[in-house]
């Protein structure tokens, strides 16, 4: 290493800023989060310095150079955005004992302002020495979407409960309890916004001397959503953090499984098409089994796990076990779909009712399910699809809808080969076959209250549906 790392304490001391630029503003919008005073030196203010200067939250000085300007100074930011000027500025802080940071000149640096990922009073940094900043964001970012937005709070919890707990248990057992604390029940009541219980407990653990064993995870069902690794939820990532072994299907997007701790155990259990490699049966067997031996199990699933995913058969048979699940919701793939190519599945005043359906029956094809739902002012998408679109074309004609209703079909949708046909009903097989459309694929068909009802009314009438 070429720096250290570590943290300045800025409890009555001051940070200097020079400069009166957007650099300056960052510099003083990171600044605000420690508890130094703030002192600007610059003559025509930022609108937004001037703005924190009225409300009192800096305080803006002398424009002229001193050397006692930086006395008890921690860190002097300088950013005048004139190199000779910087270097000016720079020496006098020095030569009163602050670090220097010169914006964006490296090379006259004392220190590095690394990316922060806050979550006081746990602050992480990340530092590239001035060679990857970038990488530095993206590290920020994986980090900022695994640690839960409210940690901080329960750092600080854990913080003034830190005495309590010395006075009460013995010096043994306080790994034990603080292990407890941030891996089981406490945290996650913390997180789930309930406060009050999380401290309660924490506080009646420390007082009866006896720490809980840490309870077994319920298996988790997670939504890896449509593809993208960056659709996932803040929840999905963390579960996937902290698996001991991930079961995932076929169609998890690239990148995804690079979010999971890398020394978890994967266990691809796909399904192709028409094929039965992995049976429900034998999915469900290998969650259960997993679980019972101590292990933090999550079960990887394309899109949302209560939507066509046979979620509902493997939380039956982990109930069945006597162990617990939790779903970790996902962005179904007909959302996003319809967000991948710029359409809406609601449209105020022209489609008031989205149904989402499947296209892949175990019995009988021809069954009316999804047609009966294609009412004005509805949208309807169709799961599994592609290769019954034959069938889904003739059930629509032959109940009434116009041939010309509009329909847009999505292939692997945000997934970066991602490809989309826009269709009417009368076309949609030859336009899918000539396209080399295949799944996993949504079709996606509306019907606006503006169009002509005369049609699809007659035809449900004929079916024997009513609408």
């Amino acid at each position: 290493m070429k720096t250290f790392p570590m943290f300045i304490k800025t409890s009555q001391r001051k940070i200097v800023i020079v400069g009166s630029g957007e650099e300056a503003v960052r510099k003083c919008r990171l600044a605000l989060k420690t508890d130094a005073e703030i002192c600007v030196v610059a003559g025509e203010l930022d609108p937004e310095l001037a703005s924190l200067a009225d409300d009192g939250k800096i305080k803006i000085v002398s424009n002229e150079s001193s050397v006692d300007l930086f006395q008890n100074t921690a860190i002097a930011f300088i950013a005048t955005g004139e190199e000779e000027r910087d270097l000016e500025w720079a020496e006098l802080a020095r030569e009163a004992g602050a670090v220097v940071n010169v914006v964006d000149r490296p090379e006259h640096c004392d220190a590095f302002t690394p990316s922060i990922v806050d979550r006081d009073p746990l602050v992480i940094a990340i530092g590239s020495e001035g060679a990857a900043p970038v990488l530095a964001r993206q590290i920020k970012t994986r980090l900022e979407s695994w640690l839960e937005p409210r940690l901080g709070e329960f750092v600080a919890l854990a913080g003034r409960l830190r005495n309590f707990a010395s006075e009460r248990m013995d010096q043994s057992k306080h790994r034990e309890l603080w292990r407890w604390v941030f891996t089981d029940t406490p945290r996650k009541l913390f997180a789930a916004g309930k406060e009050r219980e999380a401290s309660k407990l924490v506080k009646d653990t420390i007082a009866s001397g006896e720490v809980p064993s840490v309870r077994r995870k319920p298996i988790a069902l997670v939504g890896a959503g449509p593809g993208a690794a960056d659709l996932l939820t803040l929840r999905a990532v963390q579960r996937l953090q902290e698996a001991d072994i991930i079961f995932y299907d076929r169609l998890i997007g690239d990148g995804v499984l690079e979010l999971a701790r890398r020394d978890a155990e994967r266990v691809y259990v796909g399904k192709t098409p028409g094929a039965m490699t992995w049976p429900q049966e034998k999915i469900n067997a290998l969650l259960v089994a997993a679980a019972q031996q101590g292990k933090a199990v999550v079960r990887l699933k394309c899109g949302d796990p209560g939507m066509f995913a046979r979620g509902f058969e493997e939380a039956n048979a982990i109930k069945d076990a006597g162990l617990d699940f939790e779903i970790v919701p996902g962005i179904t793939s007909a959302v996003a779909a319809s967000a991948a190519t710029s359409h809406f599945l609601t449209k105020r005043g022209e489609i008031d009712t989205a149904v989402f359906a499947t296209g892949h029956l175990q019995e009988d094809i021809t069954s009316l399910n999804w047609v009966s739902h294609l009412a004005p002012g509805a949208s309807v998408s169709i799961y599994m699809g592609v290769g019954e679109s034959e069938n889904i074309q003739r059930i629509g004609l032959e109940a009434g809808c116009p041939a010309s209703l509009p329909i847009v079909v999505i292939e692997r949708a945000t997934h970066s080969d991602q490809k989309h046909i826009e269709t009417t009903l009368e076309n949609l097989a030859h336009d899918i076959k000539m396209s080399a459309i295949s799944a996993p694929a949504i079709i996606q068909m509306q019907y606006p209250k503006s169009l002509d009802l005369d049609n699809i009314s007659r035809g449900f009438y004929k079916q024997g549906i009513e609408i």
